[in-house]
């Protein structure tokens, strides 16, 4: 198996408590961990320590190159949903077929949509694309399946688990079981 997260003795702290303490995980390729826990109890934390986006814990963090998906979907609401994503190509100097990409997300025919006039479930779509772009190893997903219905739900699992059979690895802070076999869990706040 190869280690696409080494996680040893990480310990945060976030206004003056402990959110998490000596703790260790591995994630390898091909592999799917939702963390769950309470609100406050440092998921989205954990993923932006990962990602490199927050620096204030102890511990060692060992990752892989990762596409980071939070709560903010870092959409220009201004621009449509092809000039989003064309900017972001750009940023991983990818050459992926935005169409493909859209239309594998359910949002063919969007391209030219501003992104303010979508619902948010159609934003999260969006955002969802992002990760398609450009090969990266490690998916980190903060409550990727927040303001989707069934068939958007349906969909993250179906991305999840073709990103885990390309060798790709999973970590998603979650409340819903995401539905993907094999995914183990990690449980803050115990």
């Amino acid at each position: 198996m190869v280690a696409v997260v080494e996680v040893s003795e990480l310990t945060c702290q976030r206004d003056g408590r402990e959110l998490f303490g000596a703790l260790g995980f591995e994630l390898n390729a091909g592999e799917c961990l939702e963390v769950r826990g309470a609100n406050g109890s440092g998921k989205s934390t954990l993923l932006r320590c990962v990602a490199g986006l927050f620096t204030d814990y102890a511990g060692t963090i060992e990752t892989a190159s990762s596409l980071y998906l939070g709560h903010r979907l870092g959409l220009n609401l201004l621009l449509t949903a092809e000039q989003n994503l064309m900017w972001y190509r750009g940023l991983r100097g990818s050459a992926d077929s935005i169409s493909e990409v859209l239309s594998r997300v359910g949002m063919g025919g969007y391209a030219r949509v501003s992104c303010q006039n979508m619902s948010a479930g159609q934003q999260r779509r969006i955002g969802l694309a992002r990760v398609l772009i450009g090969q990266c190893p490690l998916w980190l997903l903060d409550e990727p399946l927040t303001a989707l219905d069934a068939t958007g739900q349906e969909l993250v699992a179906s991305l999840i688990q073709e990103h885990l059979q390309g060798s790709g690895a999973v970590l998603c802070a979650t409340h819903q079981d995401l539905q993907v076999p094999g995914a183990r869990t990690l449980q803050l706040g115990v």
